[in-house]
């Protein structure tokens, strides 16, 4: 095992607790709106024949299988610090074959060669990476020179949306519901707290600009909530 595994953090063994009422869980919590956040986000990758995509706290497999879907010749690197995540969503990876690959892992430490990838992606995932510093490195050195980098975060809690309806639902319904159906309310006190905690969308941009990123640009979905964030690793980096 890579040795940067080895020692369970905190978010792990959240992850690992809630892992097979993963995927129930966030099309419910969500209303089934999620579908349509990793949809716009496939739209903004384009994904094209022979692309290579790595996705990080792949989880599940959802944002990998609909890429699969919008273009099957692409191979995707899913890969996640939760092996607990990896096995809950392996019986949906035998509808592609071997067009995902899964990888336990760590974002801050990949094991893959410089220049690798064309899009590197994470979706809901970039909020429990620390620091993201490192992780923004190693997404840089993996990525080809052209390629891009994509976001699918909430937007930070901070943010008053459908005049404190949503904000209210975040912080107090939200972990009543998704604590009373996965058994867990500390995980979605923990996904409540760092969502208010995320920083602003300019914020996020300015931090991939600084860790040099080029073409940065980000939009918001769904009043807000979510936002896609886009950068490029340009081509003298």
């Amino acid at each position: 095992m890579d040795k940067h595994l080895q020692n369970k953090t905190p978010v792990d063994r959240l992850f690992a607790s809630i892992a097979t009422r993963y995927d129930f869980l966030n099309h419910f919590l969500s209303l089934g709106v999620d579908f349509y956040w990793r949809r716009r986000l496939v739209q903004s990758i384009g994904p094209f024949p022979g692309m290579r995509v790595l996705d990080l706290a792949c989880g599940t497999y959802d944002v990998g299988l609909a890429l699969v879907n919008k273009e099957a010749r692409i191979r995707v690197m899913g890969v996640d610090y939760t092996f607990q995540m990896l096995v809950a969503g392996k019986k949906k990876l035998s509808k592609v074959g071997r067009k995902i690959c899964p990888l336990q892992g760590d974002g801050r430490f990949l094991p893959f060669k410089d220049n690798s990838f064309d899009v590197v992606s994470i979706a809901f995932g970039i909020r429990n990476i620390n620091p993201r510093e490192k992780a923004y490195k190693e997404i840089l050195r993996v990525l080809k020179p052209g390629g891009r980098f994509f976001i699918l975060e909430f937007g930070s809690g901070r943010q008053r949306i459908w005049k404190g309806l949503y904000n209210f639902y975040l912080t107090k319904i939200l972990p009543l519901i998704g604590g009373f159906f996965s058994q867990d309310r500390p995980a979605y006190e923990y996904l409540a707290r760092t969502v208010k905690e995320f920083p602003l969308a300019s914020d996020l941009a300015r931090e991939l600009k600084l860790a040099g990123f080029g073409k940065i640009d980000y939009f918001p979905l769904t009043s807000g909530i979510v936002y896609i964030h886009k950068g490029e690793k340009l081509a003298s980096g």
